[in-house]
């Protein structure tokens, strides 16, 4: 991965997943989006260089950390959500410090006008939270981006969506963008939007196809045949550490009471989930539920059935050996699929190397949920506290 000392930023192009670093000293002062967009500030989510209505560029900065608002970039397909800057009570929707949501309105009010004014939709350069060991404020260049998607009408690109904190209820907005197909950002069309300049001679194809044609070409990244390690299916952070451990101990001694959780748990996935039925627990410790996923329209239905296994396991924790799924458990449900179209393994641990290696290689369709994977689902259906998941548990999948 590419790495741009603090020394140079002034110079360099914007790299796909380069990283570029901050000062060593950790000071505000020291933040690199500044010096690599000049004009665009040091702090915020939003920053935007240029006066008016419209803007030479816009930065959207994420820290990843967002328990709440959680953006996510698909690097398959190339769709990133964003969320707005309204992110506690007391406020209306476009009333914040940083006018992040007037400019979200803005854009994608320009995108859906019958006027065809994309020519005055600002470009959107995404950041990432990256710190290396020498700079803590250092960020990773994630891609230039343009408001909506194919596919998304109006009403679903940029959506309002409610919350609620300490009883009060405010609003915040849910931007969805594609990443277009440009590796590197040159720092003469950097020059060029600082100029107002966008659609010149440096500018990038696919800027520009966008801009004239409303045609989006997305940065799609098909993946190598993926065996996630012990690292990858483990909680990364406190929180989802915690949250995973809320669950283990809920039903470690009542493994079966984990089989309705973990169909509840795929359900609250893809909401194309149909869980039909949760198996009676059998002596051999055979499929735990059945169910169906929605391929086809809704009122003209086409499903692929699956069966489910779960598996209430110890999972990674410090001083503890976890207990992992093989090749022995998978193998069982590969069997079990029988006329089914394809199988899902939920644990609170991980599996094991050989057994992914194996399902992986041989291409059966099995979907892997790992510990990591279900603090990640129930954080982004809003169970981001241990409080709330301990509440959930203890009212819809009671033990004993």
């Amino acid at each position: 991965m590419k790495i741009f000392p603090y020394q140079l930023l002034s110079q360099c192009d914007l790299v796909v997943d380069a990283i570029y670093e901050s000062s060593g000293d950790g000071q505000i002062g020291g933040e690199p989006i500044s010096k690599i967009l000049p004009g665009s500030g040091n702090m915020g989510g939003f920053r935007v260089s240029g006066r008016g209505e419209r803007k030479n560029w816009v930065v959207l900065f994420s820290t990843g950390e967002d328990r709440d608002w959680p953006d996510t970039l698909d690097l398959n397909t190339g769709r990133f959500v964003y969320y707005g800057d309204n992110k506690t009570p007391g406020h209306e929707l476009h009333d914040t410090r940083a006018g992040g949501n007037k400019v979200l309105r803005a854009a994608f009010t320009r995108l859906h006008d019958d006027a065809g004014s994309r020519a005055d939709v600002s470009p959107f350069f995404v950041f990432k939270k990256m710190p290396t060991e020498n700079g803590a404020r250092s960020v990773q260049f994630k891609g230039l981006a343009v408001p909506g998607y194919p596919g998304l009408s109006a009403t679903e690109d940029l959506v309002a969506v409610w919350k609620s904190s300490k009883g009060q209820r405010f609003q915040n907005y849910r931007a969805t963008f594609t990443i277009l197909d440009v590796p590197v950002v040159s720092r003469a069309w950097i020059a060029d939007l600082a100029s107002g300049n966008s659609l010149g001679m440096n500018a990038p194809s696919a800027w520009s196809d966008w801009v004239k044609t409303g045609r989006y070409r997305a940065l799609t990244a098909e993946p190598t045949t993926v065996i996630r390690s012990m690292e990858q299916q483990t909680p990364d952070t406190p929180l989802k550490r915690d949250i995973l451990r809320c669950v283990w101990l809920h039903f470690k001694d009542s493994p079966i009471a984990f089989e309705g959780f973990a169909a509840h748990l795929y359900g609250m996935l893809d909401a194309r989930v149909v869980i039909d039925e949760v198996t009676r627990a059998s002596v051999d410790g055979g499929r735990d539920a059945v169910g169906r996923y929605l391929l086809g329209l809704p009122d003209d239905p086409v499903y692929a059935e699956f069966s489910l296994e779960a598996k209430c396991y110890r999972p990674p924790a410090e001083g503890e050996t976890p207990n992992t799924v093989g090749v022995k458990e998978v193998s069982r449900l590969i069997s079990r699929i029988r006329h089914r179209q394809f199988g899902v393994l939920v644990t609170t641990s991980i599996v094991a190397r050989q057994a992914y290696e194996e399902v992986r290689e041989d291409r059966h369709p099995i979907v892997f949920i790992a510990g990591r994977d279900i603090s990640e689902i129930l954080i982004a259906n809003g169970f981001n506290t241990v409080e709330r998941v301990s509440n959930l548990l203890q009212n819809e999948f009671r033990v004993g």
